[in-house]
């Protein structure tokens, strides 16, 4: 059974910091592209940052470039996600997901051939 559990979501100020984290079991993070994903109210998906399994290769969306960071502990089994200068229009639910592989044109950012995901953990930033 293979369950994907993020945390670290919570309230800050613009300009503020967050790290997310995505403990993971029954599969080993670094065998897959892992990945996170948000969601805004009422917004379609979209792909924040992806690392590839084997290569560790990181990619990111436009909106993500700079300012998030994506890392892996295979030790622990957990992906990360750093995000730094934190906006008003980074408020979303955050998913961590594992899948095939990394988007690496349209849709850089997002997990291919997604196969897990977790529950969310929510990230508002206020203005």
């Amino acid at each position: 059974l293979v369950q994907v559990v993020e945390s670290g979501g919570g309230t800050v100020q613009t300009g503020g910091s967050l790290r997310l984290s995505c403990t993971v079991s029954g599969l080993t993070v670094g065998s897959y592209a892992m990945g996170w994903f948000r969601q805004g109210l009422g917004k379609e998906r979209q792909g924040v940052s992806c690392i590839t399994g084997t290569s560790g290769s990181t990619y990111y969306a436009a909106s993500a470039q700079g300012r998030f960071t994506i890392s892996r502990d295979n030790g622990k089994n957990t992906l990360y996600l750093q995000m730094n200068s934190l906006k008003p229009e980074d408020t979303a639910m955050y998913y961590c997901a594992a899948g095939t592989g990394c988007y690496l044109n349209s849709n850089v950012g997002l997990v291919a051939g997604l196969q897990y995901s977790g529950q969310g953990t929510q990230v508002t930033v206020s203005s």
